[in-house]
């Protein structure tokens, strides 16, 4: 027995030394994460890069692709039957709900008509039915209250990025 208990011994002392030996890994600095400026241009290409970009650095916490809504400029030929298509595709997704660990997001350069759609869209929405899910919205600063303000009741956790 003394001999086993000896054995264990030897060996902890010898890990113990072993381990001192190695040398710790400096932790990795966390890089600030990327300004991104909304694109100016008109391009809805840009926009679309922009868009993913955001969402790209609001990820954490989220395990499944997000579910990305668009509005091109209000100039496109065909703006309002787009408008219209993207509130009924929104609406539906609102009223099935989403699971939690997903995420929506919205940006367009219409800002107002972009929050415009997510408050319709959202009054379909059980209060509480949202919770675990993020709701991303870039926009305007002024469209933001009243956006947050028809999100918030579904018990999402709403995420604003002013459009600069």
């Amino acid at each position: 027995m003394k001999a086993i208990l000896r054995s264990i011994l030897i060996a902890s002392a010898v890990l113990a030394v072993a381990a001192c030996g190695k040398q710790e890994e400096a932790p990795k600095k966390a890089e600030a994460p990327q300004v991104l400026t909304a694109p100016t241009d008109g391009n809805e290409q840009n926009w679309k890069l922009y868009l993913a970009g955001v969402v790209k650095q609001n990820m954490e916490g989220i395990r499944n692709s997000p579910f990305m809504y668009y509005l091109p400029p209000s100039t496109v030929e065909g703006f309002e039957d787009q408008y219209l298509r993207q509130l009924d595709n929104v609406s539906d997704t609102i009223a099935r709900t989403v699971l939690p660990g997903n995420m929506l997001a919205f940006g367009s350069p219409e800002s107002a008509r972009m929050g415009d759609l997510i408050v319709e869209a959202f009054k379909n929405a059980d209060a509480g039915s949202f919770k675990g899910v993020k709701v991303l919205y870039i926009g305007k600063a002024e469209d933001e209250a009243r956006v947050r303000e028809a999100v918030e009741p579904s018990g999402a956790d709403f995420i604003f990025v002013e459009a600069k």
